[in-house]
């Protein structure tokens, strides 16, 4: 198995990996197998029709990589066409193809082919997970349809399908509940509540502009909507009840919502930004500037972990993306590393 060594290595991590010396700076090694636990999936969707989905493991030190763990670990098959997203339940992780219309479930610490979901699986985007159910949105642009799929935890089974009015795009649980964003690349200005003790649902207007990001934190749904003067960002409780965050007076077009240690992240343009989230203010400078990659590409996978914000440089689907990782705290930039596919979308943190 081939790794690329990102950082001079400390002896601990030496050990783990059977490597006898240290390099720096991005040279490949020949290692012994590992789990993929302690680090982060980045997802790289591919370009359309190109079946270049793949996934990239980072260790949480930020010391190596491995490109293609998919691949690597079943056999050189190909994962497929656009990967959406990447949810962990368990033991184990869904990988949402877009374009193949299948989500592929794989042991999240061997990443081994578990199981492939078909089943009324339609131009699937997101994907999340409440008491021993799988709730997966699907928007298919070309036929206008949109729903949530329901499966069963235990053996993939199809359960039942909630059909939605307005795109189908992030789905997250809180409090146990579904919270679906009704809106996709800046439009839409809803998001569906879906009470799952009997997956009755309920739509939320949000007020102010167009929905940019939706997350989940601490039992509670969060999002952040835009004009092109101001931004706002919402609270709705696990029973969908609608609460005022902070109106970001001048910052226009906000997105790429992020929480993280009580603190909140957003971007506007190439630029982002912090505040608390218990003592909400508006910034009077952003955090920090990113590479201005153009319209609809810039930022375009942003995720804050672990006190580290993970944002891409996608290259505008013409080349290999780089993912740059900066201090939380400070701004300041950390890593930057190849991603090993084009349209680098998101990292998540495999514990």
């Amino acid at each position: 198995m081939k790794i690329t060594k990102l950082l001079t290595v400390l002896f601990a991590v030496v050990l783990l990996f059977n490597i006898s010396s240290c390099t720096s700076d991005s040279t490949e090694v020949e290692i012994s197998p590992i789990t993929y636990q302690n680090g982060y999936f980045i997802s790289n969707e591919g370009n359309f029709n190109s079946q270049g989905a793949k996934v990239t493991f980072l260790t949480r030190d930020l010391s190596m990589k491995q490109d293609d763990v998919y691949g690597y670990n079943n056999n050189k098959e190909i994962l497929g066409d656009v990967l959406q997203t990447i949810g962990l339940n368990g033991n184990k992780a869904y990988l949402v193809l877009n374009n193949s219309n299948k989500i592929v479930v794989v042991d999240r610490y061997t990443f081994k082919k578990l199981a492939v979901i078909t089943d009324q699986i339609d131009n699937p985007r997101g994907i999340t997970f409440t008491n021993d159910f799988i709730y997966v949105s699907n928007t298919n642009f070309t036929a206008h349809t949109q729903s949530v799929t329901k499966y069963k935890a235990s053996d993939y089974s199809f359960v039942s399908k909630i059909s939605m009015t307005d795109v189908s795009d992030k789905i997250v649980e809180a409090g146990g509940n579904i919270f679906v964003q009704n809106a996709s690349s800046g439009y839409g200005n809803k998001i569906t509540y879906i009470n799952t003790s009997n997956d009755s649902k309920t739509e939320i207007n949000v007020p102010n502009g167009q929905i940019g990001n939706t997350v989940s934190y601490k039992s509670n749904v969060y999002t952040i909507s835009s004009t092109a003067a101001d931004s706002y960002i919402y609270k709705i409780s696990s029973t969908g009840a609608v609460t005022p965050v902070i109106t970001l007076t001048g910052i226009p077009n906000a997105t790429n919502l992020q929480i993280d240690n009580d603190k909140i992240y957003f971007s506007s343009a190439n630029k982002v930004y912090t505040t608390s989230l218990a003592a909400p203010a508006i910034p009077t400078t952003p955090l920090l500037t990113a590479e201005d990659g153009g319209l609809y590409f810039t930022l375009y996978g942003f995720n804050v972990i672990d006190g580290r914000i993970f944002a891409s440089d996608v290259k505008q689907f013409k080349a290999e993306s780089e993912m740059i990782i900066y201090s939380a705290t400070t701004g300041s930039k950390m890593v930057t590393l190849k991603t090993g596919g084009l349209g680098a979308n998101g990292t998540v943190l495999n514990p």
